[in-house]
């Protein structure tokens, strides 16, 4: 599982090969190592973010933040 990028203590990381998923492009978002709860973010094809699920139960403050950074770093993770 490939970690893109870290903010502040959370982690965006993708899952290879996850369950033949065809939807769309997303990342994980999880504090410390990665977990089969994180948070699920979707990225649509012109680079915004969606939020899928907070199973990780990040604080809304945070996950506002968070989902800025993944938006300004888009064209990196879509790369990937």
């Amino acid at each position: 599982m490939p970690q893109i990028f870290k903010i502040g203590s959370y982690w965006a990381y993708f899952w290879a090969n996850e369950n033949g998923s065809l939807g769309p492009v997303h990342v994980h978002v999880a504090e410390g190592a990665p977990s089969t709860n994180a948070t699920k973010v979707w990225i649509t094809k012109v680079g915004k973010c969606l939020l899928y699920n907070n199973n990780f139960q990040i604080p809304n403050c945070v996950l506002r933040n968070i989902l800025r950074v993944i938006e300004a770093r888009s064209v990196e993770v879509l790369d990937k």
